[in-house]
């Protein structure tokens, strides 16, 4: 039996957020939007990727909550 598996919940962005400070403020931003499970930004990797859990949200309503906080916020593919 060949189970397919669903990724289209994880969204992937490559940023420009890459101190603990720009992570602070992803806290405020993420944390209290009952419509993503969970998140993660990997500051070493060099596109800075974001990776958000939602069965809701799309692409660019992350990207229209990010970019108004002066970051750079593109769905990687």
């Amino acid at each position: 039996m060949n189970i397919v598996e669903n990724f289209d919940h994880i969204l992937l962005f490559k940023t420009n957020i890459n101190c603990d400070g720009d992570k602070l403020l992803l806290h405020a931003l993420l944390d209290n939007n009952p419509d993503i499970k969970c998140w993660s930004i990997d500051m070493e990797d060099e596109d800075c990727v974001l990776r958000i859990v939602s069965y809701t949200l799309s692409h660019a309503q992350i990207i229209e909550l990010i970019k108004p906080h002066g970051y750079q916020c593109c769905e990687l593919t």
